[in-house]
């Protein structure tokens, strides 16, 4: 851990720079981009009816939205106000009234007939509901009858056959920690958070390459480094305050790559509406894009590497950082001999790029001084996630570009709480303070927590669901699942398969603040529906942590309640003593401050937020950098060099590699059915005009995209993507993806694969089913 506090903010320069400018026209009128004006003024007219609260919420809480780390209309690294429209689009979870009661109890079908948007529309759960096997409608029940239907069904079945899952929807830490709490004190492992489906390679890769689990540095020291790096990630589209940050970069003279197989527009050029000058004329962002294959970017660091070694060989010093390696990393030949026996075109082949533009990047990295790496699912969402990472890691020791300022290795998380939620010990590998393997870590707990630990391995998210399809008498046939917000129906490869899963699983609880499609989806016997407060709701407020570490304090905010509703730290707690009444005085979870006392206790990283009480309360764990100094916190405190085996991509002649990517959205929340960076709707395909070409295709033409998994029915829409590659939109495109394939370290599932695209008109042409078939079949399609 580093020694060095975060400095605190700094302003943007007073001046313009019109060499920076996108577009000489005034609001970039008559381009395809975000209207903001027009967007905050939607969010106004969203929230007539409780403008005052949406005020207070905006400025006086933190965002819900994204991890940046937002209070009020505050940040740690910029002065000025911040305000973006995944934030406002959000605002309206917190202000809507209940849905109204003959909606809610009308007909399951008719709710079935709207999509996950409609019934967010609807409103906010207004009290507890039950569904039993074969009823038609939800109907209402006490807190009391509810908690004492899912204490009695979780005391008849094996531990092992329960599990629990908390999303990333404004939960606050004090949640995390409560739920992890709970689930080992009724006596399963089986706890699991929504890092699994992004980030969860980031802290296995990060262990084990540096030793840490979060992001070494912080968005401050983006402004000045030589060269910033986004690698796999769309920040400017997912986390759009982050576009001030690359502004105040730019100016400070930071060169921007985008390493990605798609030339998003978004990640080229922006608007960003707290920027007079930028938001009159545009800032252009990047300064070049490596548009590499999908699932090629091991094969393109193995490159980078390739170029340093023969450049040490002509002059030493001329790539490496000999004083770095020797002091603070181990296995440095063995990279290089692993590195340098990799033939050029076996990496040109699987990376999709020239060793001409392998060696550019390689010497921009050689010759700056700092440097920052930012990467998100692009990097993470692959069966080989980790080994992405480790490789990232690799990069920046070899560079030593790891404890100092404006240098650094950052996971860039999407959600505003889910850096916290393994910290906390929401996750089956994880513990408070520690991992669940590590016996002293979890003689630690039970001593603090007055209670035994499960001694076995608990399971991934996808693997519990999976494990309802497991025969009757299996010890862990799924039979409680128990999650905190959540729709793997739309977060999930395969969504038929996963409704099949959820309808396998005699009682589902989702607790929530609004419905969704997994909400209304049967259950062998009842599912159960809770009400829970929003952070902004919650009595004695809660605290969320950054992508940059930061943990701050949201307060409690004064305006409209759903009577019924509950904190969910507070929901776990009268769980657990339903359940076992005789031992519930153990548990302690008695307010949230005292759940931060705990916390404080339990995970030392966060000393300090027990003291954490009032609005704009906020402490950095870990210092301004990990890894201060280059001392990583592993066994002998140094960092390790990894070589990375190339992943087997298989793509026969003609196929396609698909990826997804997210549009005008917030994770699996659609706020809109356009694209607003390039005019895209939810079924276009993101293809080469060239690709298209050679199928025979004109722009808009309708397609299928299909595989062994599904298939998807779109349009062609030719855009700058790399050829051989096309990008769909998530969650449309999930139903491409291959069920049970998890990314062996971490357990993300994969959300790559490849595939034939074809016209409409053909694909339909083919009446012989059989046919159909065994050309799929015969074909190996999934990437290997």
């Amino acid at each position: 851990m580093g020694q060095t506090k975060h400095s605190g903010r700094i302003p943007l320069p007073s001046l313009p720079d019109p060499s920076l400018w996108a577009s000489r026209v005034p609001f970039g009128l008559n381009r395809i981009k975000p209207r903001h004006i027009r967007d905050t003024f939607k969010a106004v007219w969203d929230n007539r009816d409780q403008l005052p609260y949406a005020y207070r919420i905006l400025t006086q809480g933190v965002c819900d939205g994204c991890a940046l780390g937002v209070a009020g209309l505050q940040d740690q690294t910029l002065t000025g106000p911040h305000l973006c429209t995944t934030r406002l689009n959000v605002l309206r979870l917190n202000t809507m009234p209940a849905i109204p009661g003959d909606v809610l109890h009308a007909d399951i079908d008719e709710l079935r007939r709207m999509d996950s948007t409609a019934l967010r529309g609807l409103g906010r759960l207004p009290y507890p509901l039950i569904r039993r096997k074969g009823e038609r409608r939800f109907t209402r029940l006490s807190w009391d009858e509810a908690l004492d239907t899912i204490a009695a069904k979780i005391s008849a079945v094996d531990p092992k056959q329960l599990a629990f899952y908390l999303t990333a929807r404004g939960i606050t830490n004090e949640s995390y920690y409560a739920a992890a709490k709970v689930a080992r004190f009724l006596g399963t492992n089986h706890i699991d958070n929504a890092s699994r489906i992004c980030h969860s390679p980031s802290k296995t890769a990060l262990k084990r390459s540096v030793g840490i689990g979060a992001s070494s540095c912080s968005y401050k020291d983006w402004i000045g480094t030589d060269v910033l790096v986004f690698w796999g990630s769309v920040a400017a589209n997912n986390q759009p305050v982050s576009t001030k940050y690359m502004y105040a970069a730019k100016r400070r003279g930071t060169r921007i790559i985008v390493i990605n197989p798609y030339h998003e527009p978004s990640m080229d050029q922006y608007w960003i509406p707290s920027v007079p000058e930028s938001a009159l004329f545009g800032t252009k962002l990047t300064d070049d894009f490596y548009q590499v294959n999908i699932g090629g970017d091991i094969a393109f660091m193995n490159g980078v590497m390739k170029v340093w070694f023969g450049m040490e060989r002509a002059q030493p010093g001329s790539a490496l950082d000999h004083t770095f390696l020797a002091a603070h990393t181990h296995g440095l030949e063995e990279l290089r001999a692993h590195v340098e026996a990799q033939p050029w075109e076996l990496l040109e082949q699987s990376s999709g790029l020239s060793p001409e533009r392998m060696k550019e990047f390689a010497v921009l990295l050689a010759e700056a001084k700092s440097g920052v790496f930012v990467w998100s699912m692009g990097l993470t969402q692959h069966r080989f996630g980790t080994d992405n990472i480790s490789q990232v890691a690799n990069l920046a020791l070899l560079r030593g570009f790891l404890g100092r300022e404006h240098c650094g290795l950052m996971p860039i998380r999407g959600h505003s709480g889910v850096q916290g939620s393994g910290e906390m010990g929401a996750d089956p590998f994880s513990l408070p303070g520690g991992e669940i393997g590590d016996a002293a870590a979890r003689r630690r707990i039970e001593a603090l927590w007055g209670f035994p630990l499960p001694d076995w391995q608990g399971d991934i998210v996808g693997v519990s669901l999976e494990n309802a399809m497991l025969p009757e008498d299996h010890e862990r046939r799924l039979r409680v699942f128990y999650t905190s917000g959540g729709n793997f129906l739309e977060t999930m490869p395969d969504p038929e398969f996963i409704r099949q899963c959820l309808e396998r699983v005699e009682l589902r609880v989702h607790q929530d603040i609004i419905l969704n499609t997994s909400t209304l989806v049967d259950a062998a016997e009842t599912v159960i529906v809770l009400p829970a407060m929003t952070r902004y709701e919650q009595p004695g407020g809660g605290t969320s942590t950054s992508t940059e570490r930061m943990v701050y304090f949201s307060p409690e905010i004064e305006g409209p309640r759903m009577p019924e509703a509950r904190a969910e730290w507070q929901i776990y707690a009268e769980l657990a003593a339903k359940v076992k009444p005789q031992e519930a005085k153990r548990l302690g979870l008695q307010s949230a401050a005292d759940i931060r006392r705990e916390i404080a206790e339990a995970a030392p990283n966060y000393e300090g937020i027990q003291h954490l009480k009032s609005r704009g309360d906020v402490f950095q764990w870990g210092g301004a950098w990990l890894c201060e100094g280059g001392i990583c916190p592993t066994p002998d405190g140094r960092g390790r060099l990894l070589p990375i085996e190339l992943p087997e991509l298989r793509k026969p002649e003609g196929h396609f590699f698909v990826t997804t990517r997210r549009g005008k959205q917030f994770n699996s929340m659609i706020y809109s059915e356009t694209d607003p960076f390039n005019g895209a709707d939810r079924y276009h395909v993101l293809m080469h005009p060239e690709d298209g070409r050679k199928l025979g295709l004109r722009e808009d033409d309708a397609i299928v995209v299909y595989n062994r998994y599904g298939a998807m029915h779109g349009r062609a829409k030719w855009e700058p993507v790399k050829p051989g590659n096309i990008e769909v939109h998530w969650p449309e495109g999930n139903v491409l993806l291959p069920t049970g394939v998890y990314e062996p370290h971490a357990g993300i599932p994969e959300y790559n694969t490849s595939v034939i695209v074809e016209k409409a008109e053909t694909y339909h042409a083919m009446k012989d089913t059989k046919y159909v078939e065994r050309r799929i079949e015969e074909l190996e399609l999934e990437s290997e």
